[in-house]
């Protein structure tokens, strides 16, 4: 079982930096694969960005040019931060965790066993 909680502006300007963290209580936090999933008012679930273990982050291209996802495995955290954010960019954030590492299959959903409660993150004009 992996526990995960995020943190982070919960209330952003528009054009600002967003910044969130994703913790896992997880003593191989090294080996998993974390991903930022997010939900608008009104949509479905979206994938953002993932970061495998030793691989290159991907992002999803709404989101890519202005979104960054990082890891520190020596604090077990994750990070997300989008540049220049947008009012279509308030939703609730979620991050998931995995042992899936396949490119290919980081951007779905039930790739994820692993998942955080949500923060919600609201852009204000």
């Amino acid at each position: 079982q992996v526990q995960l909680v995020e943190s982070g502006e919960r209330l952003v300007q528009a054009g600002d930096a967003l910044k969130l963290s994703c913790i896992a209580a997880e003593r191989t936090f090294s080996r998993i694969t974390v991903a930022w999933f997010r939900q608008a008012p009104g949509k479905e679930r979206e994938f953002i960005a993932a970061i495998p273990r030793s691989s290159t982050p991907i992002y999803a291209d709404a989101v890519k040019g202005r979104c960054t996802i990082s890891r520190d495995n020596a604090k077990n955290t994750v990070y997300l931060q989008i540049d220049s954010v947008k009012l279509e960019d308030t939703a609730v954030y979620t991050c998931a965790a995995t042992q899936e590492t396949r490119a290919l299959h980081l951007r779905m959903q039930r790739s994820y066993v692993y998942w955080s409660q949500g923060t919600q993150v609201t852009v204000s004009a």
